[in-house]
């Protein structure tokens, strides 16, 4: 169908021009018809009844019939479509600035960056909407049908994607609270690594065999998560088993020793040697260190070298896990010879 200003203009001009010889008489001078106007069964009827009325009419046939023509639908179509043009445009480039202010506004109250371009880009959105449906109001559009047909359209579709809105509200939590950032040592979902990516859907973690692990963001929020990093400080505890036989305060010097001469440790808090438990082959100590997140790793190695051999230095055995096995009243052992 073809839109109803043209139509006007148009039909107005041609009912004017060109009347139809076998039409009826005008109407009497008392009941005068507005020049240029459409009937209103020609305007509102359906789609082949313009048709039909346009084939009915005659064409103009002259240059200066045609200009009239023209005339009219510039002033009376064209000009209306440069203006929603126009406003279209400008409501794209103020979408723009909203986008920038926002997202500088949310960045400067130290918002997650991919947050922040987030909701930048839905504040953008939002005044595009609201910019087309101002259009549509004003070409006649009915917008409250519109907007009944988006919602249900937006349920439907809200429905069928639930699995990655649930990901999308826990992305956006995470952005929200964060509880580790790029570059954090984490543990997610039982996987250890490095975090390499936040998105809005997932979680990327480098592991440090070098595998990148993608986790859903439903999975990681409300679950445990470990930050390895987080804190300046991290302690290393080495637990060591000793034999019996060696001397109590004999065996703490020697890992109290062992513990201060271990590099890369932080003079405080000060290293601490305890007892912890007696085993079934040996007591066990545990050794206590703290140092730098960074540092977990090389520290933990220097320090089992180091326990073992200040231990070996004052003659203190780490026993390995014998049993002793008692027999009542007298044994009888047969070897038996298979060859």
């Amino acid at each position: 169908m073809l839109p109803t200003v043209l139509l006007n203009a148009m039909l107005g001009f041609f009912q004017e021009a060109a009347p139809d010889p076998s039409a009826p008489a005008s109407p009497a001078p008392d009941t005068p018809q507005p020049s240029g106007t459409a009937s209103p069964d020609l305007v509102s009827g359906e789609a082949e009844s313009l048709v039909e009325t346009l084939k009915a009419l005659k064409w103009p046939e002259t240059a200066e019939e045609w200009e009239s023509v023209l005339l009219l639908v510039s002033f009376r179509v064209l000009l209306p479509l440069i203006g929603v043009l126009l406003v279209f445009v400008l409501g794209l480039f103020a979408a723009k600035q909203i986008r920038k202010a926002t997202e500088r506004a949310l960045t400067k109250a130290k918002i997650e960056i991919t947050l922040a371009r987030f909701l930048s880009k839905v504040a953008s959105w939002t005044f595009i909407g609201l910019v087309l449906l101002t259009i549509l109001s004003t070409v006649g559009v009915n917008v409250t049908s519109l907007a009944a047909l988006l919602g249900a359209t937006g349920l439907a579709v809200g429905l069928a994607l639930q699995g990655a809105l649930t990901n999308l509200s826990a992305g956006v939590m995470l952005l929200i609270f964060r509880p580790y950032r790029l570059g954090d040592v984490v543990r997610l979902d039982g996987e250890l690594g490095t975090v390499a990516d936040i998105e809005l859907f997932t979680t990327r973690i480098d592991t440090f065999d070098n595998r990148r692990i993608i986790l859903p963001n439903s999975k990681i929020y409300g679950n445990k998560i470990e930050n390895l990093t987080r804190n300046p400080q991290r302690r290393v505890e080495i637990p060591v088993g000793v034999s019996y036989k060696a001397d109590f305060e004999q065996t703490r010097r020697a890992l109290e020793s062992a513990a201060a001469a271990v590099p890369g440790i932080l003079p405080t808090p000060t290293p601490v040697v305890i007892a912890t438990a007696f085993g079934d082959s040996s007591v066990n100590w545990e050794v206590r260190v703290w140092c730098a997140p960074a540092d977990v790793v090389k520290v933990r190695s220097d320090a089992i070298g180091r326990i073992k051999k200040s231990l070996a230095d004052h003659g203190i055995e780490i026993p390995f896990p014998q049993r002793d096995l008692h027999l009542d009243g007298a044994v009888s052992v047969s070897i038996l010879d298979h060859h």
